[in-house]
C-alpha cells in the first residue's frame, strides 16, 4: 500500500470532514504541500487552487513574508492567555483593523473563528439593549438565503428552510426572516424590497436587537449579489426603528469584492462588524468583532459592566502576527488592480458556460465567479472530474464557483474556468 492509499484508508477510518459522514464515499484528496496557488497531492499531482482554502488564502501558500512573521513570533511565544494579559501582536492588529474599517468602529473583540465572531456580535447587541433598559430586544432580523456560521446562535440567522441547519430548527432560537433583496448589484434598490424590510421592522422592532446581514454578497447561502443601495436604506430604517445594524464581512472582507470591505460599496457604516477568513491570509484561525464606541461604553458601564464572552485562544499571538503580516502584504500590494484583473478574466473565461443547457446564470463580482446550474451538481462525479483536469474547485448545491488567491495569473484563471466549462459540458 503506497502513502496515498494509506492516508486515504486512515482518513476514512477516523475522520469526519465538514458536511460529510464518517467513511463517506465522496472523494478525498490528500495534500502534502502547497506553494503559491498550487496544492500538491500525495500522488504527485498539482492542482490550481480556485477556492483560496474557503476564501482565506488570499496571498496563496507558503508566502515568505508570512512565514517569516510566524517564525519570528514563535521564538517569543506561540500563545498566552488574554485574560489579564496583552501582547504586541494583538495591540498592533487591533490598531490596524480599527484604522482600515469604517470610522465608527472603535473597539475590537478577538475570537478564533467566524462563527464565534457572529456569536459575539449577537451577544453584544443583546447585552447592549439590556443595558439600555430594553431587555425585550433579544431577537434578530436577517435575510433569507444567508449564512453566518455553524454554531447555535449563528445557525439561528442562517436560512431556516434551504440552509444547512434545518435539522436543528426545533432547538435554535426562532428569528425574523425577510426575503433576499431582488435588486441586482449596481442597481438602485426597488421599493418592494424596502417595503418588506419596513414592514418587518414596524411589526417587530420592539423585539429586534439587530438586523444582521452579509453586505452585497451572500456567500455560502447561495452566492447572491444584491444592490448596495439596499444597505443604505436599511441603515436609515434601522436608525428610524432603533435597531442595530450588523455586517458580517467574514467572507467579503479584505478585498474580495473589489473594495477592502464590501460595506465600502455603500455610503453607510454598521454598528457592529464581523471579520475573519482572509484576516490571517489563511494561515491560522482568527476572527474579530468590531463595535462602535457607544456600544462598548454602554456595555462597559452597564450591569454587570463586562462583556460576557472569553475564548481560550482569543487573540492568539501567532494568529495575530499572521494577521498583521497578511494585512501589510495586502495593503502594500496592487490589490485593487489585481482584483480588477481577476474580475475581467473571470468574465471572459466563465462566459462560455452560459451556452450550456444546464447553466442558469453566470455572475461575477471582484474575485468571485459563480456558475449557477438549474439542478444540484453530483459532488461525487464533479469533484473527481475537476481534479483530473488539474484544478481544485469545491462546488455546493447548484453552484460551481471560484474565489482564487489574489496572486493568480491569467493563464491559471483560464485553466480554472475552462475546467469548469468542460466538466459541466
Amino acid at each position: 500500500m503506497n502513502q496515498y492509499q494509506h492516508l486515504l484508508q486512515l482518513d476514512k477510518q477516523f475522520i469526519w470532514h465538514p458536511y460529510s459522514s464518517l467513511g463517506s464515499d465522496l472523494p478525498i484528496f490528500p495534500v502534502v504541500s502547497a506553494n503559491g496557488i498550487h496544492l500538491k497531492l500525495a500522488d504527485g499531482r498539482q492542482l490550481i487552487d480556485g477556492m483560496s482554502s474557503w476564501w482565506s488564502a488570499i496571498h496563496g501558500y507558503n508566502h515568505p513574508q508570512m512565514n517569516l512573521a510566524l517564525e519570528n513570533q514563535i521564538k517569543n511565544m506561540s500563545h498566552v492567555m488574554f485574560g489579564g494579559l496583552t501582547h504586541p501582536p494583538a495591540v498592533e492588529l487591533a490598531k490596524t483593523v480599527v484604522a482600515i474599517t469604517p470610522d465608527t468602529l472603535q473597539s475590537v473583540f478577538f475570537s478564533d473563528s467566524g462563527s464565534v465572531a457572529v456569536e459575539v456580535a449577537m451577544k453584544m447587541a443583546i447585552q447592549y439593549w439590556h443595558d439600555k433598559q430594553q431587555p425585550n430586544k433579544q431577537k434578530f432580523l436577517t435575510l433569507s438565503g444567508g449564512y453566518h456560521g455553524d454554531t447555535f446562535g449563528a445557525m439561528s440567522v442562517c436560512d431556516p428552510v434551504t440552509g444547512m441547519h434545518s435539522l436543528f430548527n426545533q432547538s435554535i432560537t426562532q428569528q425574523f426572516f425577510i426575503d433576499t433583496p431582488t435588486s441586482a448589484f449596481n442597481e438602485p434598490c426597488n421599493a418592494h424590497d424596502i417595503k418588506i424590510l419596513r414592514n418587518a421592522l414596524t411589526e417587530h422592532h420592539s423585539q429586534i436587537a439587530a438586523f444582521i446581514l452579509e453586505p452585497v454578497v451572500q456567500g455560502a447561502g447561495g452566492m447572491h449579489f444584491y444592490s448596495a443601495d439596499y444597505l443604505n436604506q436599511a441603515r436609515a430604517l434601522c436608525d428610524e426603528f432603533n435597531v442595530l445594524l450588523i455586517f458580517d464581512e467574514i467572507a467579503t472582507g479584505f478585498g474580495r469584492t473589489g473594495k477592502l470591505f464590501a460595506c465600502e460599496h455603500t455610503n453607510i457604516q454598521p454598528d457592529i462588524m464581523c471579520i475573519g477568513k482572509a484576516l490571517t491570509g489563511g494561515y491560522l484561525s482568527l476572527a474579530a468583532t468590531l463595535a462602535t464606541q457607544e456600544i462598548a461604553e454602554t456595555i462597559s458601564n452597564g450591569n454587570p459592566g463586562i462583556f460576557m464572552h472569553g475564548p481560550t485562544f482569543m487573540a492568539n499571538p501567532l494568529a495575530c502576527a499572521a494577521a498583521n503580516a497578511s494585512i501589510d502584504i495586502l495593503l502594500n500590494s496592487s490589490w485593487q488592480f489585481n482584483i480588477s484583473q481577476i474580475e475581467r478574466w473571470l468574465n471572459e473565461f466563465l462566459s462560455p458556460c452560459l451556452a450550456l443547457a444546464k447553466v442558469k446564470n453566470v455572475r461575477i463580482l471582484g474575485a468571485i465567479g459563480v456558475v449557477e446550474c438549474h439542478d444540484a451538481v453530483d459532488m461525487k462525479l464533479i469533484q473527481s472530474a475537476l481534479v483530473e483536469l488539474g484544478v481544485w474547485v469545491r462546488p455546493f448545491g447548484k453552484l460551481v464557483y471560484l474565489m482564487p488567491p489574489f496572486i493568480i495569473n491569467e493563464a491559471d484563471t483560464k485553466q480554472l474556468c475552462s475546467a469548469i466549462f468542460n466538466v459541466l459540458k
